[in-house]
């Protein structure tokens, strides 16, 4: 019968590569895994693996256990902490993913009062989960998504949490920092800063620039938000961000924010969550606090 230490076996003997890795990273003697190796192959009646000298490779049957691996593991790992906190009588942490890298400055203004209403709780964001984050929420790596493009799933709920607009952001000194709104044409002679990120999930290419056949001068990505803005104030780019975040920045830096064409560009943020955890108080009061703060701050700007 397949049991979780199968599952676990399977999952480090691929994350380390060998037996003897694997041991000793689930506390076993070699002779020990071995032999509970042999003795999986022989219960399932299938090879896991084949053996490539000390190196080992899984089978498609092993490959499946793997994927089962993922998915199952996890979800143990979250109840037993979850068990723990309950039986100290502490409520729990929440996991924030993140999909939206300058949605980060955002997340610590929510973060901060959220901590203080409730003191019996956690918070740790993992922004590894860039770009992947559905999967990690589905297999219970993650409890909330912070993304710009929700995934309808029937095990998930998705719900908008602010509006902004996607804006360029040049130096105060750019010849196109006086225009009402900038066109696709006028972007082809620019050197184009962006966080590292495929253009596919790039709003400055997916609603701007690939719909009119254009491509800017020179693509350059920087991960930090405060080092692509720093190049952006001393002429060496223009960058695409969100009008709220801009605007703060220049308070401080001699930034200008122009509208993406005549229309502009129209975004929201979004909370991913899973509907098993709806009877979560505390998930819950972050979801609702992350909707306050978008009123909060539209009055400030008012």
């Amino acid at each position: 019968m397949l049991d979780r230490s199968h599952l676990m076996v399977v999952r480090e003997v691929e994350r380390q590569g060998s037996l003897t890795a694997a041991a000793d990273t689930l506390n076993l003697t070699q002779s020990a895994l071995s032999h509970a190796v042999k003795k999986l192959e022989q219960q399932l009646g299938t090879p896991v693996w084949t053996r490539e000298g000390r190196s080992m490779r899984l089978t498609q049957a092993g490959q499946y256990l793997l994927s089962l691996a993922n998915r199952m593991l996890p979800q143990f790992e979250r109840a037993e902490e979850r068990m723990k906190q309950y039986a100290q009588g502490e409520r729990g942490t929440l996991r924030i993913g993140m999909e939206c890298a300058p949605c980060y400055q955002w997340l610590l203004k929510v973060v901060s009062p959220y901590l203080a209403r409730w003191p019996d709780v956690d918070v740790d964001v993992k922004q590894r989960f860039q770009f992947g984050g559905i999967g990690a929420l589905i297999g219970y790596e993650i409890d909330v998504l912070v993304t710009p493009d929700p995934l309808k799933k029937s095990e998930l709920h998705f719900q908008p949490v602010f509006d902004y607009e996607q804006v360029l952001v040049v130096g105060d000194n750019h010849t196109l920092a006086a225009k009402a709104y900038v066109t696709p044409e006028q972007l082809a002679h620019e050197v184009l800063i962006t966080y590292p990120v495929g253009t596919d999930r790039l709003d400055i290419y997916t609603q701007f620039l690939t719909p009119a056949n254009i491509m800017p001068k020179r693509h350059k990505v920087i991960e930090t938000t405060d080092i692509m803005l720093q190049m952006v104030a001393s002429g060496r780019g223009v960058a695409a961000l969100p009008r709220w975040l801009a605007e703060e920045y220049a308070q401080w830096m001699p930034l200008t924010p122009v509208k993406l064409g005549r229309k502009g560009i129209a975004k929201q943020i979004f909370l991913g969550t899973r509907k098993t955890d709806d009877d979560i108080d505390y998930l819950a009061a972050f979801v609702k606090a992350a909707r306050e703060w978008k009123w909060a701050d539209a009055k400030m700007r008012d």
